[in-house]
Protein backbone atom coordinates (compact mmCIF):
# COMPACT_ATOMS: atom_id res chain seq x y z
CA UNK A 1 0.00 0.00 0.00
CA UNK A 2 1.29 3.42 -0.69
CA UNK A 3 2.08 5.93 1.81
CA UNK A 4 0.80 9.66 1.91
CA UNK A 5 -0.04 11.29 -1.24
CA UNK A 6 -0.42 15.15 -2.24
CA UNK A 7 -3.10 15.63 -4.70
CA UNK A 8 -4.17 18.64 -6.85
CA UNK A 9 -5.31 19.69 -9.78
CA UNK A 10 -2.37 19.49 -11.67
CA UNK A 11 -1.62 15.50 -10.50
CA UNK A 12 -0.16 13.86 -7.56
CA UNK A 13 2.91 12.70 -5.50
CA UNK A 14 2.87 9.63 -4.15
CA UNK A 15 5.23 8.24 -1.54
CA UNK A 16 5.89 4.80 -1.62
CA UNK A 17 7.28 2.08 0.52
CA UNK A 18 10.73 2.70 0.12
CA UNK A 19 10.70 6.41 0.83
CA UNK A 20 11.02 7.34 -2.51
CA UNK A 21 8.41 9.80 -4.43
CA UNK A 22 6.23 9.18 -7.27
CA UNK A 23 4.99 12.35 -9.39
CA UNK A 24 1.78 11.56 -11.77
CA UNK A 25 1.00 14.79 -14.02
CA UNK A 26 -2.77 14.83 -14.72
CA UNK A 27 -2.83 15.18 -18.95
CA UNK A 28 -6.63 16.69 -18.93
CA UNK A 29 -5.15 19.76 -16.72
CA UNK A 30 -3.49 21.83 -19.36
CA UNK A 31 -5.83 21.64 -22.14
CA UNK A 32 -8.68 22.43 -20.12
CA UNK A 33 -7.08 24.99 -17.92
CA UNK A 34 -4.72 26.78 -20.91
CA UNK A 35 -8.18 27.42 -22.36
CA UNK A 36 -9.40 28.92 -19.32
CA UNK A 37 -6.29 31.20 -18.32
CA UNK A 38 -6.27 32.44 -22.10
CA UNK A 39 -10.16 33.40 -22.22
CA UNK A 40 -9.37 35.14 -18.81
CA UNK A 41 -6.58 37.17 -20.75
CA UNK A 42 -8.61 38.10 -23.44
CA UNK A 43 -11.48 39.14 -21.03
CA UNK A 44 -8.71 41.42 -18.80
CA UNK A 45 -7.35 42.88 -21.72
CA UNK A 46 -10.46 44.34 -23.60
CA UNK A 47 -12.01 45.45 -20.55
CA UNK A 48 -8.93 47.51 -19.41
CA UNK A 49 -8.98 49.00 -23.17
CA UNK A 50 -12.84 49.61 -22.73
CA UNK A 51 -12.58 50.78 -18.98
CA UNK A 52 -9.76 52.96 -19.30
CA UNK A 53 -11.45 55.13 -21.87
CA UNK A 54 -13.59 57.49 -20.17
CA UNK A 55 -9.97 58.31 -18.06
CA UNK A 56 -8.28 58.72 -21.25
CA UNK A 57 -7.26 62.28 -22.56
CA UNK A 58 -9.67 63.43 -25.05
CA UNK A 59 -9.17 65.57 -28.05
CA UNK A 60 -9.31 64.37 -31.39
CA UNK A 61 -9.76 60.33 -29.75
CA UNK A 62 -6.53 59.08 -31.67
CA UNK A 63 -4.80 58.64 -27.80
CA UNK A 64 -7.75 55.96 -26.89
CA UNK A 65 -7.43 54.63 -30.66
CA UNK A 66 -4.28 53.74 -30.11
CA UNK A 67 -4.72 51.76 -27.56
CA UNK A 68 -6.85 49.46 -29.55
CA UNK A 69 -4.12 49.82 -32.29
CA UNK A 70 -1.29 48.98 -29.76
CA UNK A 71 -2.73 46.02 -27.81
CA UNK A 72 -3.15 42.55 -29.52
CA UNK A 73 -5.96 41.31 -27.53
CA UNK A 74 -4.80 38.08 -24.91
CA UNK A 75 -1.11 39.03 -24.77
CA UNK A 76 -1.51 40.56 -21.52
CA UNK A 77 0.26 43.68 -22.83
CA UNK A 78 -1.63 47.03 -22.84
CA UNK A 79 0.08 49.58 -24.87
CA UNK A 80 -1.37 53.42 -26.20
CA UNK A 81 1.05 53.41 -29.11
CA UNK A 82 0.64 57.14 -29.84
CA UNK A 83 4.00 59.38 -29.83
CA UNK A 84 2.21 61.44 -27.41
CA UNK A 85 0.53 59.03 -25.03
CA UNK A 86 3.66 59.32 -22.54
CA UNK A 87 3.57 62.87 -22.57
CA UNK A 88 0.01 62.84 -21.46
CA UNK A 89 -0.42 59.80 -18.95
CA UNK A 90 2.40 61.41 -16.66
CA UNK A 91 1.79 65.27 -17.32
CA UNK A 92 -0.72 67.11 -15.51
CA UNK A 93 -4.06 68.71 -17.41
CA UNK A 94 -3.92 71.68 -18.91
CA UNK A 95 -5.91 74.36 -17.49
CA UNK A 96 -8.83 74.85 -19.92
CA UNK A 97 -8.50 71.48 -21.96
CA UNK A 98 -10.52 69.12 -19.81
CA UNK A 99 -13.07 67.10 -21.81
CA UNK A 100 -14.57 65.15 -18.97
CA UNK A 101 -14.22 65.21 -15.19
CA UNK A 102 -12.41 61.84 -15.05
CA UNK A 103 -9.94 62.29 -18.29
CA UNK A 104 -6.54 62.76 -17.30
CA UNK A 105 -3.08 61.57 -16.44
CA UNK A 106 -2.67 58.07 -14.96
CA UNK A 107 -5.92 56.94 -16.60
CA UNK A 108 -4.74 53.33 -16.21
CA UNK A 109 -4.20 53.68 -12.22
CA UNK A 110 -7.46 55.30 -11.54
CA UNK A 111 -9.28 53.08 -13.89
CA UNK A 112 -7.92 50.49 -12.02
CA UNK A 113 -8.57 51.58 -8.29
CA UNK A 114 -12.19 52.14 -9.68
CA UNK A 115 -12.94 48.71 -11.32
CA UNK A 116 -10.06 46.85 -10.67
CA UNK A 117 -12.06 44.37 -8.04
CA UNK A 118 -14.49 44.17 -10.82
CA UNK A 119 -12.06 43.13 -13.29
CA UNK A 120 -10.16 40.32 -10.95
CA UNK A 121 -14.08 38.73 -10.37
CA UNK A 122 -14.58 38.22 -14.20
CA UNK A 123 -11.28 36.98 -14.64
CA UNK A 124 -11.88 34.40 -11.78
CA UNK A 125 -15.05 33.46 -13.33
CA UNK A 126 -13.90 32.86 -16.38
CA UNK A 127 -10.83 31.19 -15.35
CA UNK A 128 -13.03 28.52 -13.24
CA UNK A 129 -12.07 30.75 -10.02
CA UNK A 130 -8.89 28.64 -9.39
CA UNK A 131 -11.23 25.53 -8.33
CA UNK A 132 -9.74 22.12 -9.08
CA UNK A 133 -9.70 20.37 -12.48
Amino acid sequence: MPGPMIDTPRGKIIATKGGKAELSWNVNFQPKWAGRYTLAQKYLDSEILRLSEPYTPLQTGMLIKSGTLGTEIGSGLIVWVAIYARRNYYSPREPGRETGPLRGPFWFERMKKAHGKQLLVGAKQLAGNGVGA
